[in-house]
């Protein structure tokens, strides 16, 4: 005879345990974040997991102090890339489907994607290098997220 002991400790969530939940890719309409969003497209496909993409809206820019319109600009960026995200998702309907979101956070990059992955509850964030020479110095979004220590990072070249 043989006893069967089921005792399971009553389940709560823990980020990342059994595979991402909510991937969150950042975008900004760059190569490399376009191509960080395809890698984590196909992370979510592969892991049945929700693809979060976030576009983080500049609060204030250069341009705001000669009177551009920062908002309407940033706006159109947006629904640009909500745009082709679209295109790309009926490109490869049947063939790739992917649960997907888009999220716009306003702020600096950084922080607007700490709070876009707090929010979504990430398990996992992917951002593409910095292509810009100046963060060399200072630091990208990318090192700062990884140095944050709070979610797997993927920083796609």
């Amino acid at each position: 005879m043989t006893e069967q002991h089921s005792q399971q400790p009553a389940h709560r969530f823990e980020r990342g345990t059994d595979g991402p939940k909510v991937i969150l890719v950042g975008v900004d309409g760059s190569d490399s974040s376009l191509r960080a969003a395809a890698y984590a497209g196909g992370l979510a496909r592969r892991q049945h997991a929700l693809l979060a993409v976030v576009y983080v809206q500049p609060v204030l820019a250069a341009g705001a102090a000669l009177g551009v319109p920062v908002a309407e600009t940033t706006d159109e960026i947006a629904e640009d890339l909500v745009a082709q995200i679209r295109e790309a998702t009926e490109r490869t309907r049947g063939i790739f489907d992917v649960r997907w979101e888009f999220h716009t956070f306003r702020g600096d990059p950084y922080g607007g994607l700490v709070k876009a992955a707090e929010q979504l509850t990430a398990d996992a964030v992917v951002v593409g290098a910095s292509e810009q020479a100046g963060h060399r110095i200072v630091g990208s979004v990318a090192v700062r997220l990884v140095k944050a220590g709070r979610w797997p990072v993927t920083v796609v070249p």
